[in-house]
């Protein structure tokens, strides 16, 4: 495990709108999970976890348990109680990965300061995702949550230090295996559509696609369809804007254009405001 992490920063902006309590969350799920395609956490879903997961799952925790213990750690991951939500899936071992790993990592992201600390918490996103994979390989959400940490550990290295320890094979790896599952999973497209454009950005088209199979074509396909497939999310415009400067450096006007349709999506959850934020930053 990754060396000692420092206190959890608290979610800056708490909004009563962010809290999804009793049937709101089921109400809201559809619409807060556009982006990862997260199941909701009903009985019969924690009961195919505990099934699945086998000897992996939590001992003497019924379905019932589960699926409230879950709804738990996602209400608090919704309004913004990223340590809550961490420890609460985090007690529950694989099945409880998905919740814990996009809270640690969501939070690294935008309320972690320090480097090294930064560093350390992507990290562990990742180990929970190489436990998750283990033990519930047919999950989505597995292979993108490993992908996620191992992406975001890889961009505090500097994309070249990573592609040199081969991090951008097992990032890739775990997106198409994502993306097998899920092939309408908004995020895992996003993340897609990153990997590709730092690749030819950061060593050229030809030696990207020759060494690593990374193509701009590739990377404006995926970002097509998360596009598409989750217009309504602030990230996907923010990244879109992302994906813009590595791929034509010269078109800021265009970039500019995709944080400020960022910044104009109604926001759901801590998420959601924290990355419309991040997209404000860009353009003031």
């Amino acid at each position: 495990m990754a060396t000692k992490k420092s206190a959890w920063t608290a979610f800056p902006s708490p909004n009563k709108a962010f809290f999804y309590d009793g049937p709101a969350l089921a109400k809201a799920w559809k619409s807060l999970h556009t982006g990862d395609g997260e199941p909701y956490p009903d009985d019969k879903r924690a009961a195919q976890l505990i099934k699945s997961a086998g000897k992996s799952a939590p001992k003497g925790v019924s379905a019932g348990d589960l699926a409230e213990q879950l709804q738990s750690a996602w209400r608090a991951f919704h309004a913004g109680e990223f340590e809550q939500a961490y420890q609460q899936g985090i007690a529950l071992g694989p099945v409880g990965a998905s919740v814990a790993a996009k809270a640690m990592g969501i939070h690294a992201t935008y309320l972690v300061k320090k480097d090294d600390d930064k560093l350390t918490r992507f990290q562990e996103v990742a180990e929970i995702g190489e436990q998750a994979v283990a033990a519930l390989p047919k999950e989505a959400n597995s292979h993108y949550r490993l992908a996620f940490g191992y992406g975001r550990y890889g961009q505090g290295l500097s994309i070249a230090k990573a592609l040199k320890m081969g991090l951008a094979g097992k990032v890739k790896t775990a997106l198409e295996s994502c993306l097998k599952l899920d092939p309408k999973h908004a995020e895992a497209h996003l993340a897609s559509a990153l990997w590709h454009a730092e690749i030819v950005n950061k060593v050229g088209s030809t030696l990207a696609g020759l060494t690593y199979g990374a193509k701009r074509k590739a990377a404006e396909e995926h970002m097509s369809a998360a596009l598409k497939l989750a217009p309504n999310m602030p990230i996907v415009h923010a990244e879109h804007a992302q994906m813009i400067l590595l791929l034509d450096a010269d078109d800021e006007q265009a970039a500019a254009d995709a944080f400020e349709r960022a910044t104009r999506v109604k926001v759901q959850d801590a998420m959601d405001f924290l990355d419309a934020r991040f997209a404000a930053d860009q353009i003031s």
